[in-house]
């Protein structure tokens, strides 16, 4: 018992003495006050008697309960805590991938553009110079001979530029975002023939 329980049971005790001793005061009786007080002192040991043992065995398992409540409390308080810390860093980690995505995105967006630009006048000038060897041929082949040179080199640069942007796409997309640029790329190759 600690002192602050001794302190709490004297002070409980004296107060249940004191409100008995005043009714007992207060009330108008006639009868021998020793026998009322012989038996109010032994009301009152009992009394006592059983607050002790009340005292005695309920103070640990209350106490007990009390802590246990509090640690549990304490412990469903700090998951908490630690799940919505981790919460927020799985959205910042997220957001971040999501930023450096769109930037990549934005990157091999240019270079295929550029990649574009580039087969675009590499079949240009491939077109140019099979354009001068066919015009030394008859003018009624010519008109055929050019027709299947840009058909083939219209085929060629679509296969060459789906390859290299299936290379660059396999690299980074996914098999959703691979499928619609091809499909934008063959879009703009054709509108441009």
């Amino acid at each position: 018992m600690t002192g602050t329980d001794k302190k709490t049971l004297i002070i409980t005790v004296l107060l249940v003495l004191w409100l008995c001793g005043s009714a007992v005061a207060a009330g108008d009786y006639q009868v021998d006050s020793s026998v009322y007080l012989k038996d109010f002192l032994y009301r009152l040991l009992n009394f006592s008697i059983v607050v002790a043992i009340l005292y005695y065995f309920l103070k640990k398992p209350i106490r007990s309960g009390l802590t246990g409540r509090r640690d549990d409390i304490e412990k469903a308080l700090e998951e908490a805590k630690r799940a919505k810390e981790e919460a927020e860093a799985k959205f910042a980690e997220y957001d971040r991938k999501l930023a450096e995505a769109t930037d990549e995105i934005a990157v091999i967006t240019a270079a295929i553009r550029k990649e574009a630009e580039l087969e675009k006048q590499k079949i240009i000038d491939n077109a140019k110079e099979q354009a001068g060897i066919i015009e030394q041929d008859a003018e009624k082949a010519a008109a055929l001979e050019v027709a299947k040179a840009r058909q083939s080199l219209q085929q060629e640069a679509t296969q060459l530029a789906v390859s290299i942007a299936e290379d660059l796409l396999k690299k980074n997309f996914t098999k959703d975002d691979d499928s619609r640029l091809i499909d934008e790329y063959m879009q703009k190759v054709g509108e441009l023939h």
